[in-house]
């Protein structure tokens, strides 16, 4: 006969009964604690019922260096790029619920919360907050990211998490998804923007829709390829800040989080009335080898009763990025889910992975110079080298070089100086810079390193 503690009394049950702390009877079923690769997984005998932690911590560390005598200083440092604990739960074979949270640096964001029905056959409905499906490089795990920060031109244009309803079919050689997205879930600054509009100007908070396919000619364990595409109609949403309603702003960093800076920003694009995104991918994996490439552009549509354009802004960029690894490990691709997993070590100890990418954004529209309404956000290359150290199975040390070219227009909206004048003093005024000797807009190395374990 089994003893329960129930509201700081003793309650009795049968054997294979027991109460709830509100003195409920509930079912009861053995679990086994087993650790899987690190992970500590309980689980039901028959095998219905599943439970475990996800955690993962990343330990960043940036130096940059090189820029021109005339630029802003950029400092160097170190962060907890990720501090993660979620908690998965297999509640049935059909339901699945979680909870993911980020802590890094002492600040508090919820990350996914997710209500997941798979009862039907290679059909998926989930509500909450999670990424949807758009962008494969947004939405592979940080943990499997062949470099430390995603492309810019993914920061820019590729949606995040977003409290949204979810729906998705696939099978071995296709993937479809739609998405509905409402604002996005971060910390309390985005909910405090969210909850002020909608109090003092009763703001609808916005939608958002995503189509997303992606065909798999081949897609087997050892040889993939991935060909998909994705379009996103978006609204102006009221989680970007206080009584700003009805606009668009792109802005990124140069594929680094200890540096702050954002050269790249297209300020607050004011009476936008709708936003047109799309991406198109190209991917593969052969045994260690894995190539992906994807272009993503953004067409902004204006209120034409407020601004008058010879037509919607436009804002693109691509990129190039492959890895190879050395030891004889494999890559591998997730079908369910159309992108990157983990790699499969080729030495007990593990492997290293030798990584190239080039990458190019342009936050620039020149083409509405007819109406004065031409926008200069800046535009950037970018090549990197890395070479990630896969120790074991939870544990990833990422070595980064990166040397990125950004335009003169790349000025941070105005509070980054971005050439020379005539005069030759640094000037934060793209007009007034004299590029006589190819010297505008500003150009720097950054050494990167990250420390990363996931149990």
């Amino acid at each position: 006969m089994a003893a329960l503690f129930v509201m700081g009394a003793v309650s009795f049950a049968q054997p294979g009964q027991a109460l709830d702390q509100y003195g409920n009877k509930v079912g009861v079923k053995d679990v086994n604690a087993t650790e899987r690769d690190g992970i500590l997984v309980f689980e039901s005998k028959d095998k219905d019922f599943k439970f475990w932690f996800d955690t993962r911590v990343q330990v960043d560390f940036g130096a940059y260096f090189g820029q021109q005598e005339w630029a802003d200083p950029i400092g160097n440092g170190a962060s907890i790029r990720r501090a993660r604990f979620a908690v998965k739960t297999q509640i049935n074979p059909d339901w699945y619920g979680e909870v993911d949270m980020e802590v890094a640096n002492g600040s508090f964001e919820l990350k996914d919360a997710i209500v997941r029905y798979s009862g039907l056959e290679n059909w998926q409905f989930s509500v909450g907050s999670q990424k949807p499906d758009f962008s494969m490089s947004r939405n592979t795990s940080s943990r499997y990211l062949e470099f430390m920060e995603r492309p810019m031109v993914v920061s820019a244009f590729a949606p995040s998490r977003h409290l949204g309803i979810y729906a998705k079919y696939n099978n071995k050689y296709f993937f479809g998804s739609a998405s509905v997205l409402f604002q996005e879930i971060e910390g309390q600054e985005t909910r405090d923007f969210v909850e002020n509009n909608n109090k003092s100007y009763g703001m609808d908070e916005g939608l958002s829709y995503i189509g997303k396919i992606a065909v798999r000619p081949v897609n087997e364990d050892d040889f993939g390829i991935h060909i998909g595409g994705a379009v996103m109609y978006d609204t102006p949403k009221t989680s970007d800040e206080f009584g700003f309603y009805g606009g668009t702003r792109f802005s990124c960093r140069n594929a680094t989080n200890i540096s702050r800076k954002k050269y790249l920003d297209t300020d607050d694009l004011k009476d936008t009335k709708f936003n047109l995104i799309a991406t198109a991918e190209l991917a593969c994996h052969y045994d260690g080898l894995r190539l992906e490439s994807a272009w993503l552009s953004d067409w902004t549509y204006m209120d034409p009763d407020k601004v008058v354009l010879d037509r919607p802004y436009h804002f693109q960029g691509w990129y190039v990025e492959g890895g190879y690894l050395l030891f004889g490990g494999k890559q591998t691709y997730d079908s369910g889910s159309a992108k990157f997993n983990r790699t499969r070590n080729g030495r007990s100890w593990g492997d290293v992975e030798l990584a190239l990418k080039y990458e190019y954004i342009n936050l620039n529209d020149f083409e509405n110079r007819l109406t004065d309404q031409a926008i200069f956000g800046g535009s950037a290359e970018l090549y990197g080298a890395g070479l990630n150290f896969y120790l074991g199975k939870n544990t990833k040390i990422v070595l980064n070089y990166q040397y990125v070219n950004n335009d003169r227009y790349a000025n941070g909206k105005d509070k980054l100086y971005c050439g020379l004048d005539a005069d030759g003093k640094a000037t934060k005024d793209y007009k007034a810079v004299v590029d006589a000797a190819g010297d505008a807009g500003v150009n720097y190395h950054m050494l990167l390193a990250r420390f990363q374990v996931a149990f």
